[in-house]
Parts: structure tokens; C-alpha cells; sequence
């Protein structure tokens, strides 16, 4: 006869409960079937459990410890993987693997990530490899169950769309610089300076996209960094202008070292959003996750605005 788990519950309930008759009656069973499982277990390996004392109460004999010692190993995890199993038929527990297009994303990721796990502690958090080109494309491979995107576009129909929030844009130039004294930059005063951006094609820059192109405006020269910082500490030094997301430069501004600048009279938004598989949709904590990001990203960001919990719609790749 194996040691099994009802072994160890009825070694636990023994010594807890003081009696083999309060055991019983606690793991509702009979008195004889419980002694009975005792019996088996002796005989199976030539030993006895237990002993009694001088009042006559159950004493752990030596080969009773080691068994008790498994049973404070064993019966603990079981719960709890049974207790997570259960979190997990509700929904309360699984994998949330992000993959980030937005290389400022950082800034506000890394705490909504800290906050939602006090909440969801059994949800397993990571970030696939940092920056990703084609984080849909995680998704459809089933490598990442969500994607925080910067640049808008039609989804495939196994994936939902869900707005974040609208953040600002700002240019940036060196104090000195001209343009400095401006009140806003215009697409014509990107045409003869050197526009500092992330190496990645044009059409996936919302500066480019959305605000040059429109205007058809090519500026003289395009430089490319990879980090937030050297992006700042070039415009900083005179090396050219850029632009970024308002929240990404305000230590920067706050200091001196650049001068943040509306781009056009209304100013530039754009909206953030995360893209999640649709058969995830019933997930609890994904919800949860994003209303997190809603929630933290007013209150701590400049330039942000909320866009509330509602999805876009969702269609064939263009």
C-alpha cells in the first residue's frame, strides 16, 4: 500500500484533533474506517504510528514523525494549487505576457504592473523582450496575451482593440535654438533641421504619419537613437529637434535643458491603446490590468488625457 494523501490528512487530523474518534468525525468518516487506513498503512510497511500516552492520547511514534513532516510538506502546496486551480476556473489567475511597440512606454508600464500585482498576486506577469516591431503579431502566435500599441490600425477578428488613453505629443528644441521662441512648431519648421527619432520606419512615427506627411513636409536630415535619454541629451546639446510624448520629457523641461513645444495651435494627441486576443475577453484581470493603466496613467503623467474604458472596433489587416 502507497503512502497517500489520505494517509497524511488522517495523521494531520489525529494530531490536531487529539483522537482518533474526533479525526474521524472531522474528515467524515466512521471511526473504524479511519483506523482502519492506519492499520493498512502499519502493516504495509511493518511499523507503527502511534503510541499512547499515559492519558491514553495518540503519541507520533518516530516512524509517525517522518510521516507528519511529509504531511506539513505536502498538505500545504496541495491546498494551495488546489486553491489556485480554482482561481483559475473563475478566471482569477493565468500568464499576462506584454509586448510593448512604444518605446516610452516604460515610464508608466513598470508601476501599473507593480500595482496590479499587491491585487493579482497569482497572475504571472513579464514583458516579451522589451521593444517589439510586431507585437500583433505575439499575439496571434500566442507568445503574449497583450500588446500596448502607439500606431492606429485594423485589427484581424480573433484580436479586440481597447483605447488607453490620449496622450500629447510636444516638439522639442534646444533653449537657444530659433524655434525656441515660438508658441508652437508648425510642420514647415521641421524642413531644414535634423529630426532626432527612434529607428524605425517613418509611417510608424505619429510625427511623420500624421503630422509631416500630411503637411508634405520632408525634413533635411533624420537621425535615429534608441533611447529616450540620447534622444533628449541630443536635442539638449544642439544635435537637432524631435519630438516625443509630453510624459517622456517633463524631467527634461522641468530643468531647462529643452524647451517643449505645442505641435500646431490645438496641439498634437494621439491615442494609446492595447490590443488582447478576443478569446481572452472574458478574463478578469485583463480587464483589471487596463483599468489599472486608465487609472494611473492621469494621475501620474503630464499631457494625458482620459479616454475611458471603451474599445475600438476591430476589423480585417488592411
Amino acid at each position: 500500500m502507497p503512502i497517500d494523501i489520505r494517509h497524511l490528512r488522517t495523521i494531520e487530523a489525529v494530531i490536531q484533533f487529539g483522537s482518533i474518534a474526533a479525526a474521524a468525525q472531522r474528515l467524515h468518516l466512521t471511526q473504524s474506517a479511519l483506523s482502519h487506513q492506519l492499520r493498512g498503512l502499519e502493516n504495509e510497511y511493518g511499523i507503527r504510528i502511534f503510541d499512547r500516552d499515559s492519558s491514553g492520547s495518540p503519541r507520533l511514534t518516530t516512524a509517525g514523525e517522518k510521516l507528519q513532516t511529509l504531511a506539513r510538506e505536502v498538505l500545504p502546496a496541495l491546498r494551495r494549487t488546489q486553491e489556485d486551480l480554482q482561481r483559475l476556473a473563475r478566471g482569477g489567475g493565468g500568464r499576462l505576457r506584454i509586448a510593448v511597440e512604444c518605446h516610452t512606454c516604460f515610464d508608466w508600464l513598470t508601476p501599473a504592473m507593480d500595482r496590479f500585482r499587491t491585487q493579482w498576486p497569482e497572475v504571472e506577469m513579464d514583458i516579451v523582450s522589451g521593444f517589439q516591431q510586431d507585437p500583433l503579431g505575439l499575439l496571434r502566435q500566442h507568445q503574449a496575451e497583450l500588446a500596448v500599441l502607439s500606431a492606429p490600425e485594423l485589427l484581424p477578428a480573433e484580436l479586440e482593440l481597447h483605447t488607453l488613453f490620449s496622450y500629447e505629443v510636444v516638439g522639442l528644441v534646444n533653449p537657444r535654438h530659433p524655434l525656441a521662441q515660438k508658441t508652437f512648431l508648425s510642420p514647415e519648421d521641421f524642413l531644414e533641421e535634423t529630426v532626432i527619432t527612434y529607428p524605425v520606419e517613418e509611417q510608424r512615427l505619429d510625427l511623420f504619419r500624421e503630422f509631416l506627411i500630411p503637411a508634405g513636409i520632408q525634413p533635411w536630415r533624420r537621425r535615429v537613437a534608441e533611447l529616450t535619454v540620447i534622444i533628449l541629451q541630443l536635442v539638449a546639446s544642439g544635435q537637432g529637434i524631435a519630438a516625443l510624448p509630453a510624459w517622456a520629457v517633463s524631467s527634461y523641461g522641468d530643468r531647462g535643458y529643452v524647451r517643449a513645444l505645442p505641435l500646431g495651435p490645438a496641439g498634437f494627441w494621439q491615442n494609446l491603446q492595447a490590443a488582447t486576443p478576443r478569446e481572452r475577453s472574458g478574463m478578469p484581470y485583463l480587464h483589471a490590468f487596463l483599468a489599472e493603466i486608465r487609472a494611473g496613467a492621469g494621475l501620474e503623467l503630464r499631457g494625458i488625457r482620459d479616454q475611458g474604458p471603451a474599445d475600438a472596433k476591430s476589423g480585417p489587416v488592411a
